[in-house]
């Protein structure tokens, strides 16, 4: 409303003693307009707008500006019980000011000779029926200014859930990287036989790596040269990643963007919530199909 804040101010400093006939003065408001104001009742479209907004401030706040306006009318929606529309909480935030981070421009990576090769067999179908059917993976990096190391993150993702089902980290990119991520997932699932489906990356091209695909009975599964897309999920997943807790962050050290690394991932499954999983997050999604209660 137009001079709600200096009714506002008017409503405060007069709780401290202050004339309010001063202090219309001061802020260029009349008297008359004041207590017009002060016998005003709201409507219930002021009302809610009003709620809406310090839901939003506080949602911001809260997620640490992560959340555009569809995922910040997802989450106002499923933890309130209230049904607003997307263009309604996007209209709400223009007002606010308020926005999520931009992601950064993927940065592309030199190409290694591989030891060999396999087809695209998951051919950009992201879909899955039942977890462990189709893995994804690749690795990205973070680096600080004050640091003179990089850290390597080596996740898999499941295509049913979006969860990361195990990952690792590491200030160097070598195959040992990789490596034990795969072993250690092999020894959490070891039923699991599912596509697994990474980049040309020197680490799935190598004779050592195939040998532990076979060995695992699954099926490999390679994006095409210079088609990021093919292994689009998981590069979403980086973008994402990047843009909510690293993009425009302050890290004191490395063992500080470790720690904060490990938090995410952890948010991510348990509490990030996707539209695509009924609003839930991903291990809460994926616990329902697997029957797992708490």
């Amino acid at each position: 409303m137009r001079n709600e804040a200096a009714y506002q101010t008017v409503d405060f400093y007069r709780g401290e003693g202050y004339p309010v006939v001063m202090m219309c003065s001061i802020l260029d408001i009349s008297k008359s307009a004041y207590y017009k104001h002060k016998k005003r009742t709201k409507p219930i479209k002021e009302i809610q707008d009003e709620c809406l907004c310090n839901l939003v401030l506080e949602y911001h706040a809260t997620y640490d500006g992560i959340l555009g306006y569809r995922r910040m009318t997802m989450y106002i929606n499923h933890f309130n019980q209230t049904g607003y529309s997307e263009g309604y909480v996007h209209r709400i935030m223009s007002y606010l000011g308020v926005s999520a981070r931009i992601r950064r421009k993927k940065v592309n990576r030199k190409l290694v000779k591989p030891e060999y090769v396999r087809g695209n067999i998951l051919a950009r179908d992201f879909t899955a029926k039942a977890p462990n059917e189709k893995w994804l993976t690749d690795v990205t990096e973070f680096s600080l200014p004050q640091e003179g190391r990089k850290l390597y993150l080596s996740p898999i993702m499941d295509l049913y859930d979006n969860s990361i089902i195990d990952y690792e980290l590491s200030h160097l990119n070598t195959n040992h990287l990789v490596f034990r991520m795969f072993d250690r997932a092999i020894l959490m699932n070891p039923d699991a036989k599912p596509i697994f489906h990474s980049d040309r990356g020197f680490q799935y091209t190598n004779n050592m790596f195939k040998y532990k695909i076979e060995a695992a009975g699954m099926k490999q599964s390679m994006s095409r040269i210079g088609r990021c897309i093919d292994n689009g999920p998981m590069e979403a997943f980086f973008g994402t990643m990047k843009a909510e807790m690293f993009y425009g962050k302050r890290f004191s050290s490395m063992e500080d963007l470790i720690t904060r690394v490990k938090e995410y991932i952890e948010f991510y499954n348990k509490e990030r919530l996707q539209k695509r999983l009924k609003c839930l997050a991903p291990i809460v999604y994926r616990n329902q199909a697997l029957g797992i209660n708490f």
